[in-house]
């Protein structure tokens, strides 16, 4: 039987956040997110969104928002070091939609951000509360208690059935409330920018409907276009000894060696990159305990990736459209997480793997950067389908009577 009345607590109000808020909504459940900042935050630039996250993003009945906000690229061109015209074109475009019932997109983070924002303000049983300073939790045998703090100085106290940490790579809810392992540096730090359309394209190296992945020795790239902005997002990937990997640097220029800038698109990226650089060091999760009694993670606060495979926000969509129905209809918070961690775990420790293996993958250094050409051109323009058919055609629906779940709250 469905359990009414059931609050749920998210802190944080990021991608997963505020999709498994939607998703709970629609069941029927009271939600609040606590988010620390005093606005909605959209740091970072792009999104790509994979079918696999569309799908789930489609049925929340957001399709309309995203086709007008999304672009959806016509295939990936792969461009090795030093190469002026691509190896081989992925094709992403309608092949995507045909396969898998919805297309590969790319999105700017603060429109998904919005849109999510915007689809959760419709609904009277979601309440989003920002300026959170800290939380503090307490369970026993009567429940969940919920002490918030705000920034205004005002305390809330309250129950729940659950809380759900969806507080990202940094999160709270992990190492404080589950005493699970901070966030580890990859190693890894992406620089980020953004290009007007006409200043890259223009120049004839990178199209302007289509998504660009450039490799070399030791770096890559990846440049989309975000039409609806004028803007080309540009990620550039480097491995970087850092004294402080959780400081966040601004407007820098990546220091590159001068025998990369010999790649025509890397050159042209940097002459054109006028707005500056953002550093971001990238930190990734590794941990076994996603939930403890009714305290449960996702997302990035349960396992933080590596953006080689753009599937980090696409995971924790489906953490959220998998945790959600069991939270309205397991007996207690701990079966639905365990549950949930069950459903999920092993996947996402796939998706873990090969995004690091795309690191080494995509950085390769010649002579192996020459088998690594072969067996990709080999592949054709839509092997890549075949070989992440079990990424893309996923359903994150866990094996539950979700149809009888809606009616019982409509």
């Amino acid at each position: 039987m469905v359990a009414k009345g059931r609050t749920i607590y998210i802190a944080g109000a990021g991608i997963a956040g505020l999709t498994l808020a939607l998703a709970l909504a629609k069941f029927g459940a009271t939600v609040v997110v606590l988010e620390r900042t005093q606005t909605l935050q959209t740091a970072g630039a792009g999104i790509q969104i994979s079918p696999n996250a569309r799908c789930v993003l489609d049925r929340l009945g957001l399709s309309r928002q995203l086709t007008q906000s999304a672009f959806v690229p016509q295939a990936i061109d792969i461009y090795p070091f030093r190469r002026p015209r691509p190896l081989i074109s992925l094709q992403i475009g309608q092949e995507a939609q045909e396969r898998f019932g919805a297309p590969y997109a790319v999105i700017h983070r603060a429109d998904l951000a919005e849109i999510l924002f915007n689809a959760c303000r419709r609904f009277a049983n979601i309440d989003i509360q920002f300026g959170v300073r800290q939380f503090d939790l307490e369970t026993h045998a009567r429940g969940l208690s919920i002490t918030v703090e705000r920034t205004d100085h005002n305390t809330i106290n309250a129950r729940a059935f659950a809380f759900i940490g969806a507080d990202g790579v940094h999160s709270c809810t992990r190492t404080l409330i589950l005493s699970g392992p901070e966030s580890e540096y990859s190693g890894y730090v992406a620089w980020r920018t953004m290009i007007p359309i006409s200043m890259l394209a223009d120049t004839g190296i990178i199209a302007r409907d289509r998504t660009s992945l450039l490799w070399g020795p030791g770096f890559h790239a990846v440049a989309y276009p975000h039409p609806r902005h004028d803007r080309f997002n540009v990620a550039l990937f480097t491995k970087e000894k850092l004294d402080d990997p959780q400081k966040i640097s601004s407007v820098q220029t990546p220091s590159l060696p001068r025998m990369l800038l010999k790649s025509p698109q890397i050159e042209a990226i940097m002459e054109n990159a006028i707005a500056g650089w953002s550093m971001w060091p990238l930190n990734a999760v590794s941990t076994s305990t996603w939930h403890k009694g009714p305290v449960g993670l996702i997302g990035d606060a349960a396992h933080a990736m590596l953006p080689f495979q753009a599937q980090g926000a696409a995971m924790g969509i489906e953490d959220a459209a998998t945790l959600a129905p069991l939270l309205v209809t397991e007996t207690d918070a701990q079966s639905a997480l365990a549950r949930y961690q069950s459903l999920r775990q092993k996947r996402v420790d796939r998706v873990q793997r090969i995004s690091a293996r795309n690191g080494v993958i995509y950085h390769m250094e010649w002579p192996f950067s020459l088998a690594r050409d072969m067996v990709v051109s080999a592949q054709g323009p839509t092997g890549h389908f075949d070989r992440l058919n079990w990424l893309y055609g996923y359903d994150p629906n866990p094996e539950i009577n979700t149809v009888q779940t809606i009616q019982h709250f409509t």
